[in-house]
């Protein structure tokens, strides 16, 4: 049973840092693609992050301009986001989700991703 869980979310002020964690289950980071997605209120769903074992170098918004870093574990099991220098502009509802295989649009397309987890709040503010 393929199941991906967020964890990390909170308040921080503008500036701040906050490390999200995505524990996945059910299978394997060498077969499957990871992305971190987010979403504000009356906003559509937003790329944030896409990692896959197999690419060059991991992807990221253009919004992120260095700000946010994507890792795994040394068991490949759980996917981090990093993010520093926070904005209140990132505030949002932040997901993790599953690429679809093969793949079906680009790397920051929510239609392409057929496993979410529930997702965790991230809310910048002073």
């Amino acid at each position: 049973q393929v199941q991906l869980v967020e964890s990390g979310g909170g308040s921080v002020q503008p500036g701040g840092s906050l490390r999200l964690s995505c524990e996945t289950s059910g299978f394997s980071l060498d077969y499957y693609t990871i992305a971190w997605f987010r979403q504000a209120p009356g906003n559509e769903r937003q790329g944030v992050s896409y990692f896959s074992k197999s690419a060059s170098r991991p992807y990221y918004g253009d919004f992120v301009k260095g700000r946010f870093t994507i890792s795994t574990d040394s068991a490949g099991k759980t996917v981090y986001l990093q993010m520093n220098s926070l904005k209140p502009e990132d505030t949002a509802v932040y997901y993790c989700a599953r690429r679809k295989y093969p793949f079906t649009s680009t790397w920051d397309d929510p239609d392409g991703y057929n496993y979410w987890g529930q997702g965790t709040q991230v809310t910048v503010s002073s």
